[in-house]
């Protein structure tokens, strides 16, 4: 599925999140306070989980395509007091940027995604890394007390990379096949076709000849963070059988 940002955008924005996922660890009470969109972690967790991810990645990128396997995160582990975690933090981001444009987007990097409609290159892992950091930046928001809707380009590529690489699997789908579409109130629409042969996933130029069996609409922010489980069906316009929703939030294919 096409990119809707290119990947010197994706580099500025992974940049520009990451930045503000700082400014409010900054400003919340402590880093022992639970985040309410995570409640197993502390704040401290979400930033270490954060941190400790995108040094893997960045050694993951510049281990190059023969790499087997996710590498491990290197240097120093997170720090306990919270301007050297921020410190901590920033360097964790800039060792993922920089391994990134050394690759260039269209070298190929291990994923974890097989069968998805992503492919496997440093492009598509900085588009999921920007959505990773993007949606562990509204954790830190809530946790600070002031979250804040995903700006709109990260939110509407969010969905797009979403379904290509979270939801398209040729795992046979375990019940009779089913459309759902999702249309985000930016313009773009997308429809999820889920049948024995898995999920693949189609952008709506124009209307679909037949309609799904549901739908969500939303802005392309409520849409991603839906779809990342950080808020619930009830903030999503939903029309339509509910019950493929509830079957697909079960679903647990192999990508």
């Amino acid at each position: 599925m096409a990119n809707t940002l290119g990947f010197p955008d994706l580099l500025r924005l992974i940049d520009e999140r990451s930045s503000a996922f700082c400014a409010a660890v900054a400003a919340a009470p402590g880093l022992d306070v639970q985040v309410p969109t995570c409640p197993e972690w502390t704040l401290f967790d979400l930033v270490r989980h954060l941190g400790e991810g995108r040094r893997a990645w960045a050694a993951t990128v510049a281990a190059g395509p023969d790499a087997t396997g996710k590498s491990a995160p290197g240097g120093d582990p997170a720090p306990q007091e919270r301007e050297a975690l921020l410190a901590w933090m920033a360097e964790s981001t800039q060792q993922l940027l920089d391994a990134l444009r050394e690759a260039g987007p269209d070298r190929g990097c291990w994923t974890w995604w097989g069968a998805s409609q992503s492919p496997r290159t440093c492009g598509a892992v900085a588009r999921h890394q920007l959505q990773e950091i993007a949606v562990h930046t509204y954790d830190a928001q809530v946790t600070a007390g002031a979250p804040q809707p995903l700006p709109d380009e990260v939110a509407v590529d969010g969905v797009d990379e979403f379904l290509s690489t979270c939801c398209a699997t040729t795992e046979a789908w375990p019940h009779e096949p089913a459309t759902i579409e999702y249309h985000a109130t930016e313009g773009p629409s997308w429809r999820v076709w889920l049948s024995a042969d898995g999920a693949r996933i189609t952008d709506l130029t124009e209307p679909a000849g037949d309609a799904a069996n549901v739908s969500a609409s939303g802005t392309a922010s409520e849409l991603v963070l839906f779809m990342y489980g950080r808020n619930p069906m009830e903030s999503v316009k939903i029309d339509g059988d509910r019950v493929v929703f509830d079957r697909i939030i079960a679903w647990e294919p192999e990508v």
